[in-house]
């Protein structure tokens, strides 16, 4: 198992431990609510992991005062979880990991393996005593943005992977049904390989082995000989969990996430665009 994962009897184990702090973390933000693991905090994606004001990520003062009152501190180990297979627990992760939080880990198979194995539940919010959380530093190096892209398109060694659907990726849809968040224009980014996030999961939800995993993504020329790798998606939920099988679970080297993804890069006036099957 890589040492970014935990599995569900791990946490079942060792959750009680002073420090350890679990955090759920759900596309559907009621359903903390409605039972989670006991001792859980839960997180808000849209209201606690975004800045209100502009459309970004949250500020780091933010991400400070957040963990503080979730009782984190910098040497708390946070095993992060939700469902939709951990689509915004990755996402959380990927923001633990730019703001410089070490030990920081996803249980694999989410929310719903947790359920489907009949494991303890609870409605009872946990209460711990306030931190003063002091994030290491921002680490840039884990994140992409348009004009990083723009500046790299279809060179030699990039490698750009579209997480999302094949319908998303051709152009015949813009979004998912019932996702609001959307673009002006289908399509993808030029040179962009499809390899949708859903296919680096097993049937229990958790992530393949890292041999499926290397065969999955060599197949797009996505590999160890890429000199960077950029997964993007739509809102960049779906991408941190791509993110994560190729940065941890394969070890590839100098991965980004473009959490703009879709939602920016299809609204941006004189954005390169295409549509179809071809890269």
């Amino acid at each position: 198992m890589s040492a970014i994962l935990v599995s569900t009897a791990w946490v079942a184990e060792n959750s009680a431990s002073e420090n350890i702090r679990l955090i759920e973390v759900d596309v559907d933000t009621a359903a903390y609510a409605e039972g989670h693991i006991p001792g859980a905090v839960g997180f808000n994606w849209q209201s606690q992991l975004q800045d209100q004001v502009n459309r970004d990520i949250l500020p780091q003062e933010e991400f400070n005062r957040l963990l503080s009152e979730a009782g984190v501190t910098t040497d708390t180990s946070v095993i992060l979880y939700g469902d939709n297979h951990n689509w915004f627990a990755a996402y959380a992760l990927w923001l633990f990991k730019y703001y410089g939080h070490e030990d920081v880990r996803l249980m694999d198979g989410g929310r719903a393996k947790w359920l489907d194995e009949g494991r303890p539940t609870t409605t009872e919010v946990p209460q711990y005593e306030r931190t003063n959380y002091q994030s290491s530093g921002v680490h840039p190096e884990l994140r992409a943005d348009r004009d990083y892209i723009r500046a790299r398109l279809e060179k030699e060694g990039f490698g750009l992977v579209d997480v999302r659907s094949p319908a998303e990726f051709v152009g015949d849809i813009i979004a998912p049904p019932g996702m609001s968040e959307t673009a002006q224009r289908p399509g993808h980014i030029p040179g962009a390989s499809n390899i949708p996030w859903s296919q680096a999961v097993a049937e229990d939800g958790t992530f393949k082995s890292r041999a499926e995993l290397e065969e999955l993504y060599a197949a797009q020329g996505i590999n160890g000989t890429n000199e960077e790798i950029i997964a993007y998606c739509r809102i960049g939920e779906r991408s941190s969990h791509s993110w994560v099988a190729l940065k941890y679970i394969l070890g590839y080297d100098n991965v980004r996430n473009y959490d703009g993804s879709w939602t920016e890069w299809g609204n941006l006036i004189g954005n390169p665009i295409r549509l179809g099957a071809d890269r």
